[in-house]
């Protein structure tokens, strides 16, 4: 009876244990448990073009009449935009000083080089983000052109009568809901799928790599210590956001966020801290639901770093520039999902298969995933409470 009352952050601790001593002790047959890691992996590739597709449509097009977003709309966006592509550059900083994936070994795939050394024109990757057929882009996990179709998709859905894009809506809000339910059936399995893919991690590259784990996990805390407090902290002072006040008031969303690694679970409380703190309920209630689409913070930063480590530890060198092109997706995909718990492994799958990248770094990362949850949940909590209050002040509605 107390094992049924774990929660699945207990059960994926406990599965990281077991991997760790099953790849120590006998690492022949951690090794033999890779189809079960592997079978984590396709479920969450499984996620991906669905839950992008219907959380972006309803994230534009749920607003109806783009034009009635207004001009509270646009500065949100304006202010999105900007301090999650500073979250991106902080974390590529963080991940290429640290070099947290450096000596992992991490075997890629063959044509992985090709890849690499072979230069793209800016005319090829123009073409390449534009999809042929949605349906192949989704078979093929091509998420970018899955993003353009759904921003597209939306804009034509929010132009046409209410009475029938509601009823569209109202199938993807169903679908988007339904994807959510599945990622939680998907999490179920994690404890069994993190505690393989560590015990191939640990079998067939010993104990070491345990290290790169925790400069994994020390680099992002540190770069989202250095986000929170030189990013938003500027952004505080820029817009004479009282400090000691908001920290008072977002001290127990994010502590929820933090625990449960849900941003959604902090989100009522979230709301209602802020509307304490003098956000005006209209404000409140815009600017962070879409920010908890268009403003993860953490998540965008961990992204960043992520992918990098995933590269460093496949012994794959990434140019400047393109490391830069995987900001500029991940300014895209990063959008697309809303704060459910480990839901930016599933973008980070994405962006790993988009820049050819293996997807083992998925399941070397699963192990100490929980960890990295809990920091970038509870700071992209604490970025759209501050959001609320930015755009209020912005709006000259900041009663504080």
């Amino acid at each position: 009876m107390k094992l049924q009352k774990l929660s699945l952050t207990k059960w994926i601790f406990i599965g990281i244990t077991i991997g760790v001593l099953i790849g120590w002790l006998f690492p022949n047959f951690g090794v033999s448990l890779k189809p079960l890691s592997t079978i984590f992996i396709r479920l969450i590739k499984s996620i991906i073009a669905p839950l992008i597709f219907s959380t972006l449509i309803i994230g534009i097009a749920g607003h109806g009449n783009l034009k009635q977003v207004g001009r509270m709309g646009l500065k949100s966006l304006i202010y999105f935009e900007i301090v999650t592509t500073i979250a991106l550059l902080i974390g590529l900083v963080a991940v290429n000083i640290a070099q947290p994936g450096v000596g992992v070994n991490l075997q890629a795939d063959s044509h992985v080089a090709d890849f690499v050394s072979k230069k793209q024109t800016i005319t090829e990757i123009i073409s390449h983000i534009v999809p042929q057929s949605i349906f192949e882009a989704m078979a093929q996990g091509e998420v970018l052109q899955i993003v353009l179709f759904s921003v597209l998709f939306s804009i034509a859905l929010a132009m046409i009568a209410d009475e029938k894009r509601k009823i569209i809506l109202g199938f993807f809000d169903s679908l988007a809901e339904t994807m959510f339910k599945f990622t939680g059936l998907v999490m179920k399995y994690a404890p069994i799928g993190v505690g393989a893919a560590i015990a191939v991690t640990v079998g067939s590259k010993g104990l070491g790599v345990l290290i790169n784990l925790g400069l994994l996990i020390l680099t992002l805390y540190a770069a989202l210590i250095v986000f929170v407090v030189f990013v938003l902290g500027a952004v505080m002072l820029i817009f004479r956001i009282p400090i000691k006040k908001f920290i008072e008031a977002v001290k127990e969303p994010a502590i929820i966020a933090f625990s449960t690694t849900s941003s959604e679970a902090a989100l009522p409380k979230a709301m209602e801290a802020m509307e304490k703190f003098g956000v005006p309920r209209r404000i409140v209630s815009f600017v962070i639901p879409t920010g908890y689409g268009f403003n993860l913070d953490g998540s965008t930063l961990y992204l960043a770093l992520a992918s990098v480590f995933v590269a460093q530890a496949a012994n794959i060198h990434l140019s400047i520039e393109t490391q830069v092109l995987m900001m500029l997706s991940l300014m895209l995909t990063s959008k697309g999902v809303a704060g459910v718990p480990r839901a930016s492994l599933v973008i980070l799958a994405g962006t790993l298969a988009s820049f050819d990248l293996p997807l083992e770094g998925v399941a070397l990362i699963l192990g100490v995933d929980e960890i990295l949850d809990m920091g970038r949940t509870a700071v992209n909590v604490i970025g759209n409470c501050l959001a609320s209050a930015v755009i209020a002040r912005w709006e000259g509605e900041l009663t504080v």
